[in-house]
């Protein structure tokens, strides 16, 4: 059974390594990425897994962010070379297995499933004090809503087929018969949206700019970047950030969740002559 994992990044220099490092250690065979025009140090670290055979990197140089295209040419590749389940994943997204590891996972699944459903829950930013997002955001929320107060929508992975098409988000796939749809959870998606100031910021001022330019933007999704864009140029998104986003412990709508903290530790301790 080969186990391949998609990645759409752009300027993720702070958790793409750990992203990484995760799903290969739960037995990704190959991680294909695309690189839309990073500047700060993201291409850097993809060169080093590419060198080392786990990586084969796409580079995008295209102005628009056009997700579902993208993702669309690379669950497509991983089928061409192989691969009988594909992951499409965002870079701070970590699949995380109820048992075993992924490939175990799915390795079990019958071959009357096609496509197997993954929910998602967020981690909340933490007040900052010098250490790693992953050491310092253990609070998850026990259900986390999109930007119109909904359910945050589930993700699939499915079998590899040369004729797929995936939806923006990577919500959805069509375009081929794969088979039943596996509704159990069997894993877990958790999710580091926010992470820090510096980062937020950049995300909202990059993603605002391109607003004009994407068309596959749902209007959700639109709302949302508009909202966080129009407080950046007032001049209070720092202010938003600090109030609305970073939490403590006596918020009733969190709980503290340390796998992936202690599944990182683990590998920084296994490899510590690997890690900057």
């Amino acid at each position: 059974m080969k186990l391949f994992l998609t990645l759409l990044v752009r300027d993720e220099v702070d958790i793409v390594r750990e992203n990484l490092e995760f799903h290969l250690a739960q037995g990704v065979d190959r991680v294909l990425v695309t690189d839309n025009n990073s500047v700060d140090g993201t291409l850097e670290i993809l060169r080093e897994y590419e060198a080392r055979g786990a990586v084969q990197l796409l580079l995008e140089p295209s102005n628009d962010w056009m997700q579902a295209k993208w993702v669309t040419r690379m669950a497509r590749l991983a089928a061409k070379e192989g691969a009988d389940w594909v992951i499409n994943s965002d870079v701070d997204e970590f699949w995380f297995p109820r048992t075993g590891t992924l490939r175990s996972s799915f390795d079990g699944i019958g071959d009357e499933v096609g496509t197997v459903v993954a929910h998602r829950t967020d981690f909340v930013p933490r007040p900052e004090d010098g250490r790693v997002f992953w050491e310092r955001m253990t609070l998850r929320e026990r259900e986390s809503f999109n930007s119109v107060g909904r359910t945050l929508p589930p993700k699939v992975a499915h079998r590899a087929h040369p004729k797929i098409s995936v939806g923006n988000g990577n919500h959805d796939v069509t375009g081929a018969e794969l088979g039943e749809r596996l509704e159990e959870r069997l894993v877990d998606i958790v999710h580091f949206p926010i992470r820090t100031w510096a980062q937020f910021e950049n995300k909202v001022v990059r993603g605002g700019r391109g607003l004009a330019r994407n068309r596959e933007l749902s209007q959700g999704a639109y709302r949302t970047w508009r909202r966080t864009y129009d407080l950046w140029e007032r001049g209070e998104l720092r202010d938003y950030y600090e109030r609305k986003l970073v939490a403590d412990e006596k918020r009733e709508d969190v709980f503290e969740d340390t796998r992936v903290r202690d599944f990182l530790r683990s590998l920084h301790r296994a490899k510590p002559a690997d890690r900057t």
